[in-house]
């Protein structure tokens, strides 16, 4: 129950890898898949992580290594938000930036083509917001967290 399989190390050497994997993973697949999780998106996360448990683990089910990775998970979570923090250039690689989709009630549909949002997010976004439509929007930003910020024409 307590011994674990492996040396301490290739538990954290393991977490490490998997987390920088997932990380890059997620990063590429953009904005919203983080922040408006549809049913298929929570799936995903799910199914992903039950996928690269046994690469972190390799096959030991012993509460000491659940505990390393635990450890190790967290550690890693704590220092990419503090470099973050610290660094623009890094918070930019790893958050990305706010992309615009409505300028003056006109549609930026090259970006949201590139974030993958379709009229229908988009429109919703926009109701949620309290705006009866696109001709009322000065701006429409799609921010890093994967929320919409929208602001009425004046």
């Amino acid at each position: 129950m307590w011994e674990i399989s492996l040396s301490w190390w290739e538990f954290i050497v393991r977490a490490c890898v998997v987390y920088v994997f997932l990380l890059v993973l997620l990063r590429l697949t953009g904005k919203r898949q983080i922040g408006q999780l549809a049913p298929f998106d929570l799936v995903l996360l799910l199914v992903l992580s039950n996928a690269v448990q046994n690469s972190m683990n390799g096959g030991d089910n012993s509460i000491t290594g659940g505990l390393i990775l635990a450890v190790t998970l967290v550690a890693l979570n704590w220092a990419v938000a503090w470099v973050t923090f610290r660094s623009k250039r890094f918070e930019g690689l790893i958050e990305g930036h706010p992309v615009v989709l409505v300028h003056n009630g006109r549609v930026n549909h090259k970006a949201m083509e590139t974030v993958q949002m379709t009229m229908h997010e988009l429109e919703a976004s926009i109701r949620n917001a309290g705006h009866a439509g696109l001709e009322k929007v000065r701006f429409a930003v799609l921010e890093n967290n994967g929320q919409v910020t929208v602001m009425p024409m004046e």
